[in-house]
């Protein structure tokens, strides 16, 4: 018995390793669907060439989602200069928050600078193949998701892909 759970957790391990670059880098999805934008005006993937764009999306009462917000709102900070574009991405678990007033009292409660797009209907959240609070996706300069990180954590590893992505020479849009 214990070498199966030895061989699981080994299983495990080895998947979770893959998270960030086991696929080929796939052309990230536009913003679809969005109910409405928040500290910004609408924004589109294709205006986005040549940024490195991390999307995050949460939701205000998620307690994860604000476990990470201040690392989210602490690289926005550290590289919306060096060409970083960060879009919180809002996808209500619940229907109270679905009101565009909930949204923007949390965005203020949390002290949130950069663009949220409100995503009632799971639009953006389909086109990403997501299922999880929160989740991360990490876009380069050429429009291709290239990481991803679902839940807390690996924040140094998070930060590091997105130095070494700005870091990479400007490819046309």
């Amino acid at each position: 018995m214990t070498s199966f759970f030895k061989t699981a957790l080994a299983a495990a391990a080895l998947a979770a390793s893959f998270h960030a670059a086991a696929a080929p880098a796939a052309t990230a999805p536009e913003f679809t669907g969005i109910d409405k934008w928040l500290n910004s005006e609408p924004l589109t993937m294709r205006q986005l060439r040549g940024k490195v764009v991390l999307i995050d999306f949460w939701t205000y009462t998620c307690i994860n989602c604000v476990r990470t917000l201040p690392h989210v709102k602490s690289w926005y900070d550290k590289y919306k200069d060096q060409g970083l574009v960060v879009v919180g991405v809002h996808t209500p678990e619940y229907p109270f928050e679905r009101s565009t007033d909930n949204v923007k009292t949390a965005i203020k409660r949390f002290a949130i600078t950069y663009p949220v797009a409100q995503d009632n209907q799971y639009a953006t959240w389909n086109a990403y193949n997501n299922r999880y609070w929160p989740a991360v996706y990490l876009i380069n300069k050429k429009g291709q998701v290239v990481y991803q990180h679902f839940g807390e954590g690996e924040y140094k590893e998070t930060e590091a892909k997105i130095r070494s992505l700005l870091a990479e020479a400007d490819s046309a849009p």
